[in-house]
């Protein structure tokens, strides 16, 4: 029996949620590199942010958004930079080579290795998070 036969299906990925150190940083990668469309910051309740994430303050979180991708940023200054070497998002895009060159100009890393007979690239935002980027 397999999983949508249980009453088990995953419909579609609604949102990727994801810190960053500040809406600067956010506002560079998102809006600047990925031309996504920035939403009005809103704010989490301290209560919430207790229960969900323990911390024992508000959040400023910001959705940035386009056709097909939503990223829910949440600014905090306060956030540990823990190494995560697996964690990542892959996006995919029109132009890879467009995009490696916007990179470079935009001092955002960039890690392009050999993979069988083809490339492999991820990019890094400015608070670390990764990405694998694909080309249609």
């Amino acid at each position: 029996m397999n999983n949508r036969q249980k009453g088990f299906s995953i419909v579609k990925v609604v949102h990727i949620g994801l810190t960053c150190s500040s809406e600067e940083m956010a506002d560079r990668f998102y809006a600047g590199l990925l031309g996504l469309d920035k939403q009005a910051p809103k704010l989490v309740p301290a209560e919430v942010a207790g229960a969900v994430f323990n911390l024992a303050s508000e959040l400023k979180v910001i959705n940035y958004t386009g056709p097909s991708v939503r990223f829910e940023l949440f600014i905090n200054s306060h956030q540990q930079n823990t190494y995560k070497p697996i964690d990542h998002v892959c996006l995919e895009i029109d132009d890879l080579e467009k995009l490696i060159s916007n990179c470079h100009k935009m001092k955002v890393d960039v890690i392009s290795v050999p993979k069988g007979t083809s490339q492999v690239t991820f990019i890094k935002d400015f608070d670390g998070n990764l990405f694998e980027v694909k080309e249609k």
